[in-house]
């Protein structure tokens, strides 16, 4: 399956999705009333690398995404993206791998008893 590529080397789903992180978190700023300096004080970052967050830049970390999803009260959500019970795709994988039988094994102290 061929995809096309953006500027930066990304898939386009993928660039859609950073712009919408970046909008959605400045959005959750706007929403708490929090000026850029101090929530990129509070995230520990500049306000160029806040701005370079709301924007969705790809060349941001996901260490710097987190800091300012903790500055902002969203980190439970964010520890949520990849977890298992969002995973039906994954979970159906590893169902088909799962063995068809489990044979009981018998310890030392049974195979005693039995002599």
């Amino acid at each position: 399956m061929h995809s096309r590529k953006s500027r930066f080397g990304l898939p386009i789903p993928v660039q859609r999705a950073l712009r919408k992180f970046g909008q959605d978190v400045r959005d959750a700023r706007k929403r708490r009333r929090l000026p850029m300096s101090i929530l990129a004080e509070r995230a520990a970052i500049s306000r160029v690398t806040l701005m370079k967050v709301e924007k969705g830049d790809p060349s941001v970390s996901v260490g710097i995404c987190a800091s300012v999803l903790f500055a902002i009260g969203l980190l439970e959500q964010f520890e949520e993206i990849a977890d298992a019970k969002h995973d039906s795709i994954g979970r159906l994988l590893e169902e088909e791998n799962l063995p068809k039988r489990i044979r009981r094994t018998t310890s030392n102290s049974q195979r005693e008893n039995k002599e």
